[in-house]
């Protein structure tokens, strides 16, 4: 058994010694200490950095989840840029429509002038003898003349337009009587009423069932074509193309007057989507744009403007709008804020915020955007109830009732992004909405304003639906044809018109209808007694 040294009976050489041999076997337990440490310290950033990898690799697994949900969900498919033999064959539609109005364009810019003798004339080939027949008789208001003789009648002019009420084909005979007098040799001769083409074979009621089959039911003119060849009248397309081309010449006055009068608005939609367009001398398409203009469904006036572009730029909203101010309802499109601020303010669209927590729900099934799916509901439940009511009903129920739910619902969202790690698709949707808060909630401010865009968006829905079937818009201006006179037909729909009678009566009118009087033709002012 070992004891320790009786330090008073060492010499000062052995006390040097033996402190020097513990400062040794400090400094080796020291050494030994720092070693341990360094270990711990590296295994602690090897589980660190270990950790941070399994993170991230638990948000992009997150992520491609969602993705591959949303994929699935909406089952995108395949498309392709490049065009068949049927969508070539389709493209004579739209030149021959476009050299229609053109060619009208140019009439209405010349100055009256006579036709020459030696132009010639197209042979028309004559209508289907077996086909029903109206006589309509033309003939003046007074058959006295003016040298004081009683007229007498010696002859009459026919001419034969085709008519068309959905599924039948019939002729109007137009018979004009000619009177003639004794005396002095003086003829006269009912005038034939004014058309939309003159000197042509198609009724207004034919007119209309070509556009309304091609722009509301998204029928070709060679599937119109095929249809109408059926029914024992061949029409070829290319004439079809020509009496569409003229058709919107003579609708854009109107169309500009509808424009004019939905800018008189405070509160408007606004929208836009993707259609193909075919590249000027090339065999395939790009992408064009169709932005859509509404009232919305609290306003007086019902209607909706088609706008179609080249592109997506915000420059296209501004020409649009031009001087206009009021509350704009929108998505998160940047193309819209540029406008903001100059008398213009936005409102968001709470459908656009529910959608993100939907998503996020259904791929996911998080309990976060459950809870945030419930509080919009109700919002929107108080919505469903004050429909009816007037702007300033609705703008007390809201304060009083929708308010605290959306401020609570504001609380809700910030104390749960703080616990949300960033980049998940949880955090984004969060963000989406409280970055745009004030957007959101405007609505709560003023009765007239809606929720959301929904309006819009239903409105801007043809245009999905119809290019399946009409495949690309084959130019600028059969873009911009389109446009006009689906706002017509969309716009009659909104104020409870059907839309071949209101186009009908419309045609028929237009050609001797004042341009100080076009309101009159207005959907929202246009009845069928007219």
């Amino acid at each position: 058994m070992s004891t320790s040294p009786d330090l008073t009976q060492l010499t000062p050489e052995q006390l040097r010694q033996l402190a020097a041999e513990l400062m040794t076997r400090v400094e080796q337990q020291d050494q030994v200490i720092q070693a341990h440490d360094q270990a711990l310290e590296q295994r602690d950033q090897v589980i660190q950095k270990r950790d941070q990898t399994i993170q991230q690799r638990d948000l992009k697994i997150g992520q491609l989840t969602h993705e591959v949900a949303l994929l699935r969900r909406h089952k995108y498919g395949q498309r392709s840029e490049h065009l068949n033999v049927l969508q070539i064959s389709l493209l004579d539609e739209v030149t021959d429509a476009d050299i229609a109005g053109i060619e009208a364009e140019l009439e209405q810019l010349q100055a009256p002038a006579a036709i020459p003798a030696e132009k010639r004339q197209p042979k028309r080939s004559p209508l289907p003898p077996e086909l029903p027949r109206t006589e309509i008789h033309h003939e003046p208001d007074n058959t006295q003349c003016t040298c004081g003789c009683q007229l007498k009648r010696i002859g009459e002019d026919v001419s034969e337009k085709l008519d068309y009420t959905p599924g039948v084909f019939m002729v109007e005979r137009h018979i004009r009587g000619k009177w003639v007098c004794d005396q002095c040799e003086t003829l006269i001769q009912a005038p034939m009423p004014a058309q939309i083409i003159d000197k042509g074979i198609p009724t207004s009621g034919l007119l209309a069932q070509v556009l309304i089959a091609k722009y509301a039911d998204h029928l070709p003119l060679y599937r119109q074509e095929q249809i109408f060849t059926r029914a024992g009248v061949a029409l070829p397309r290319s004439t079809l193309a020509e009496w569409i081309g003229i058709c919107g010449v003579q609708l854009q006055p109107l169309v500009d007057a509808l424009r004019d009068t939905l800018l008189k608005e405070a509160v408007l939609h606004a929208d836009e989507t993707p259609v193909p367009m075919l590249s000027p001398g090339k065999k395939k398409t790009h992408k064009a744009y169709i932005w859509a203009y509404a009232s919305t469904a609290y306003a007086e006036r019902k209607a909706v403007i088609y706008h179609f572009t080249t592109g997506r730029s915000g420059q296209h909203a501004r020409d649009f709008l031009g001087d206009w101010q009021g509350q704009l309802v929108c998505d998160d499109y940047s193309g819209y804020k540029a406008s903001f601020g100059n008398g213009v303010t936005e409102i968001g669209c709470m459908a656009h915020a529910r959608r993100k927590f939907v998503e996020l729900e259904v791929s996911g099934k998080s309990h976060i955007a459950g809870q945030a799916v419930e509080y919009i509901r109700q919002l929107y439940e108080i919505e469903r109830e004050s429909a009816h009511l007037s702007h300033d009903e609705r703008q007390w129920i809201r304060q009083g009732r929708a308010k605290p739910i959306a401020d609570g619902l504001h609380r809700w969202m910030q104390a749960q992004r703080t616990k949300v790690p960033d980049g998940t698709a949880t955090a984004k949707a969060l963000d989406y909405s409280l970055k745009r808060w004030a957007a959101l909630t405007r609505y709560l401010e003023d009765g007239a304003v809606p929720i959301d865009n929904n309006r819009v968006e239903n409105l801007i829905r043809p245009w999905a639906l119809g290019r399946k079937n009409w495949l690309f818009a084959g130019s600028l201006r059969s873009g911009r044809r389109a446009a006009a006179i689906m706002s017509l037909i969309q716009s009659a729909k909104l104020n409870g018109h059907e839309p071949y009678a209101y186009l009908k009566n419309v045609l028929e009118r237009l050609p001797t209808q004042k341009a100080s009087a076009i309101h009159e033709l207005l959907p929202q002012h246009w009845s069928p007694a007219a």
